[in-house]
């Protein structure tokens, strides 16, 4: 505890000392010496002894933990976190207490009235922390804090799980007193918190203030995407004040009309543009007051720009995909191009090949869902299962297969399929290296991975929401660095 508390002070404006996994004598035997570490600590300390219904580990009775912060209560530069049931019971005039309650459910119908109930505690300070599964789910959480602000309280409010870390994000420009941060990858003490170094190093959260432009991430699921460390090092090279954040989006209905379009959304914010990805981006097209014909003639939108009243739509996955393509082999006429997969990816790469004037055959685990597709860009479609991809100069995977997480260890092609062909072009970037591309560098395929696509669409991206040329050598450095903190 001590030598972690004192890494923590590097990136810490407050840390929180969390004993839940102490039991009643571990717990006495540490008392003394949890005040020396306090008294030794620079800045303020928060202490925690969670129970389990509350989310932590902690199995003593109300009556134990009385005594427990009975015996801490005398030191200094120290807050106690204490459950709503225990305010009452601990020796304090409130002025060191955060009296909390945490739902890990969802967010309570009457949350409203549970703020009132800790608002009537002697605590200096609230703390109301919910589970959120859709990004839509911290509306609650935004009242709350405007409510505060205007009652002139001081409240600890967010939302936890990764659809809640537009809370964590934004709360502390918004009014809250504090924001979670892990100090280490893994080691948070709630869903969906990411680490300190993070908050400061990605999100650049203490320049964060209610006028800064808020774009991102729709979709689901969206926290593995690099794409935050892209685009908010772009923000800041430039001096631009914005932030990137990943919104887990389920209902995306809900999301655009409650938080997005200006004329309905039911937060006070500034919104400049958001990048949507799967499974929205034929759904979102419905929302939009404008497409681009280009993004039409597609079938899918990955950008969105506000304007005004209005959101525009647009297609940046089509230059992303065929500029890297074409700074590496050289096309023509005669160029055979293979396409494995069927989904969204693919109506991008389909339309930019067929604007290049190559031969394209679009392959397929489920030729008669493909047909469509294949229909729409008048390429020919056949079975993947058993193909063989010698004769074509470059085979795209534009599934997910590689893809960090359960899909990593697969791949839509082995190297037997792959042999003789010229580019294995792989659309997946996190992980760097997928299996498609380690099994044709092994019959000996030049490949190509995603990374490149990602950030020449996200390049596009910043043009279109800042009306600036985007900082190209930026943006690939912060990519590579997000990809190698994924992979760590």
């Amino acid at each position: 505890m001590d030598q972690r508390a004192t890494r923590a002070l590097d990136v810490a404006d407050i840390i929180e000392l969390r004993l839940d996994c102490l039991d009643e004598q571990e717990l006495s035997k540490a008392t003394d010496r949890i005040t020396q570490v306090t008294a030794r600590l620079s800045i303020p300390v928060i202490v925690t002894l969670r129970p389990a219904e509350q989310g932590g580990h902690s199995d003593l009775t109300i009556e134990q933990r009385a005594k427990f912060w009975q015996q801490l209560s005398r030191s200094k530069n120290v807050l106690l976190d204490v459950e709503l049931e225990m305010c009452a019971s601990t020796p304090d005039d409130g002025s060191n207490l955060i009296c909390s309650h945490h739902d890990f459910a969802g967010v309570p119908g009457d949350i409203d009235r549970l703020y009132e109930l800790l608002a009537a505690t002697r605590a200096r300070i609230l703390k109301i922390a919910v589970n959120a599964t859709d990004t839509v789910d911290c509306l609650s959480i935004f009242r709350l804090l405007a409510r505060a602000e205007n009652d002139g309280t001081e409240l600890i409010a967010l939302a936890m799980g990764d659809a809640g870390l537009t809370t964590r994000v934004l709360g502390p420009s918004r009014g809250a007193f504090l924001t979670y941060g892990a100090l280490e990858e893994d080691s948070g003490t709630a869903p969906g918190q990411i680490t300190a170094e993070q908050m400061r190093s990605v999100y650049h959260i203490n320049t964060i203030d209610r006028q800064t432009r808020v774009h991102g991430l729709v979709g689901s699921p969206v926290m593995h995407s690099i794409s935050p460390h892209v685009h908010n090092a772009a923000f800041e090279a430039e001096g631009i004040n914005a932030v990137y954040i990943p919104f887990e989006v389920k209902n995306l209905e809900a999301f655009i009309q409650r938080m997005v379009q200006p004329a309905s959304r039911e937060m006070d914010w500034q919104v400049g543009g958001l990048s949507v990805t799967a499974p929205h981006k034929l759904a979102v097209m419905q929302y939009l007051d404008w497409i681009d014909a280009r993004a039409i003639e597609i079938g899918a939108v990955n950008t969105i720009v506000i304007e005004g009243n209005d959101l525009l739509g647009y297609n940046t996955d089509v230059d992303g995909f065929i500029e890297p393509l074409l700074t590496t082999v050289d096309l023509n006429a005669d160029s055979r191009v293979a396409v494995i997969g069927a989904g969204g990816a693919a109506n991008a790469v389909l339309w930019s090949l067929k604007k290049q004037g190559v031969e394209v055959v679009l392959f397929a685990r489920n030729v008669g869902k493909a047909q469509e597709l294949a229909e729409k860009f008048a390429v020919t479609c056949k079975q993947l299962d058993g193909a063989g991809f010698k004769g074509f100069d470059v085979v795209v995977n534009a599934t997910p297969l590689g893809s960090f997480g359960a899909r990593q260890a697969q791949s839509p092609a082995t190297s037997e399929q792959l042999r003789g062909v010229r580019l294995a072009y792989d659309l997946v970037y996190n992980p760097g290296e997928t299996r498609f591309m380690r099994e044709a560098a092994a019959v000996g395929c030049q490949t190509l991975g995603g990374m490149e696509m990602l950030v020449a669409q996200a390049r596009r991206q910043f043009k279109l929401w800042t009306g600036r040329d985007a900082p190209g050598e930026v943006m690939h450095a912060a990519a590579l660095r997000g990809l190698k903190k994924a992979d760590d």
